[in-house]
């Protein structure tokens, strides 16, 4: 399993640049999630990590050796697509282990990873099937079958869960957490969806515009993001953003808004005394507003809708002009139409540079 390095890798087609210089390390048997909104150029590092896009600059580097001039069957990495691209000819078996019949594997060997595989997606019983018989669930345990049959030192995913329904997505990415339990490779996994990277990664690389935001584990990038756009991106439902100006009463920093006066905590207030800048945005998660008053700093909140989701409800209301998402429980309906008082903790709030995004 080796080491991969990107060193300042860059993509252009023509004049359009669509991945800015980029420096990444991939540790020995980590699981790294790519993820961003569509056209960030996390797809587009994949894919020139597997060799199926040329780098315009710069060079990836496996245990120090340059691989940028070599053939993707040159780098001993197996890729999981998101469509299946499966033969519909081949029964299951026979697609499983395509790769090692080209290679002329011993028949035995072959027979031997591709039932252990099988066994380990639980697909086992449908090794006589063809494709058409099979689930969309089923089909991709199949395509991720046929990569690992290849025992390949690193595993790419392109969205290998996209196709699929919700309840179907929830529990491949269950199967996909105990798959990378059990084997000692690395992996690096593409995907829009910042449940799934908040699930399977080890280490999460959130991009957007072709540049790394920031890069590190679940717990790092949802509670210190380095900046607006991560904040906004990991977590959900998703943080509530409102515009204000930083103001000092009765020796005191508070925050002033549109619908809103709340205090700034002692300790973000230190940090903020070397900024000159008084206009900001303040940042809250959801579950940092609740109903459940404690004597804390309060704010009147209109509930537009009220969405029921079992043992939590989620608020849209409005503060002033600004929209705000609330997580409650849901033990006490709150009806629609209604303005009530709420409760920030502001122990959790959030304030970004208005102008460049950074978190203050």
């Amino acid at each position: 399993m080796p080491k991969i390095v990107f060193d300042q890798v860059s993509k252009s087609y023509g004049s359009v640049q669509v991945l800015q210089p980029l420096d990444l390390e991939l540790n020995d048997s980590e699981f790294t999630v790519l993820v961003g909104p569509s056209g960030c150029g996390k797809s587009t590092t994949l894919r020139m990590l597997a060799g199926l896009e040329t780098i315009t600059s710069g060079e990836i580097y496996f245990d120090g050796k340059p691989i940028g001039h070599l053939e993707p069957k040159q780098r001993d990495i197996a890729m999981v697509f998101q469509d299946y691209a499966l033969y519909p000819h081949m029964n299951i078996a026979q697609n499983m282990s395509f790769a090692l019949r080209l290679a002329k594997v011993d028949k035995s060997e072959i027979d031997t990873r591709v039932k252990r595989v099988a066994t380990m997606l639980h697909i086992d019983h449908l090794l006589g099937r063809k494709p058409a018989e099979l689930s969309g669930g089923q089909r991709q345990r199949v395509a991720m079958g046929r990569a690992m049959v290849r025992d390949a030192g690193t595993f790419l995913f392109d969205e290998p869960l996209s196709n699929l329904d919700a309840k179907l997505r929830a529990k491949m990415r269950t199967e996909l957490a105990e798959m990378r339990n059990q084997i000692d490779k690395n992996m690096v996994y593409v995907t829009h969806d910042q449940v799934e990277a908040m699930t399977l990664g080890d280490r999460i690389v959130v991009m957007s515009d072709g540049v790394i935001q920031q890069q590190g584990t679940p717990e790092e990038l949802y509670k210190t993001p380095r900046n607006r756009f991560v904040a906004g991106f990991i977590g959900s439902p998703t943080m509530n953003f409102m515009d204000g100006e930083l103001t000092e009463q009765e020796g005191a920093l508070w925050v002033r808004g549109d619908g809103y006066l709340l205090p700034v905590a002692a300790e973000a207030a230190a940090r903020l005394a070397s900024h000159g800048t008084r206009e900001v945005a303040i940042g809250l998660r959801p579950s940092s507003i609740t109903n459940v008053i404690n004597g804390g700093a309060p704010v009147e909140l209109q509930i537009v809708v009220s969405e029921y989701l079992g043992a939590q409800s989620v608020l849209a209301t409005r503060c002033g002009s600004n929209e705000l998402l609330v997580e409650v429980a849901s033990a006490v309906p709150i009806q629609h139409g209604t303005t009530q008082t709420f409760e920030v903790n502001t122990e959790e709030m959030m304030i970004f540079d208005r102008e460049t995004g950074l978190r203050l």
